[in-house]
């Protein structure tokens, strides 16, 4: 027995909505056994699934194939998942972000910036205050 890539994340409460796990799918979010998928390609038991969503990149594999959206006891039995767990806080490497719309950085947040990732001719970043 086969069914939807797309119906199958939703049946298994993997996303909140069909239409967002078919969006996801379109989008290249989801891979299937290492390949890019698309949202009416057939799941079969064994198959591996990969689903990134926002910073969080899971690996589920196949158990059962659900046609219809069961709850989540039942959905936690349908996969088996090989998500490796988070790194804890304090190893995390924190990137320089900005704010979306807040223009082009000035001179001193460029050298602020420096300080984190390092200028970009290679030289030494002087101090800044």
């Amino acid at each position: 027995m086969a069914d939807r890539l797309d119906a199958w994340i939703w049946a298994v409460r993997l996303v909140k909505s069909r239409s967002a796990a078919t969006a996801m799918v379109r989008a290249g979010h989801v891979r299937l056994n290492g390949d890019r998928a698309k949202a009416a390609q057939p799941v079969k038991i064994g198959d591996e699934v990969r689903l990134r969503t926002g910073d969080v990149n899971r690996i589920v594999v196949v158990r059962q194939v659900l046609v219809k959206r069961v709850g989540a006891p039942q959905a936690a039995v349908a996969y088996d998942d090989l998500t490796p767990a988070p790194l804890p806080p304090e190893e995390r490497v924190l990137v320089a972000t900005r704010e979306r719309g807040a223009g082009r950085p000035t001179k001193r947040d460029r050298r602020v910036i420096d300080l984190f990732t390092g200028p970009a001719d290679g030289s030494v970043p002087p101090d800044v205050d």
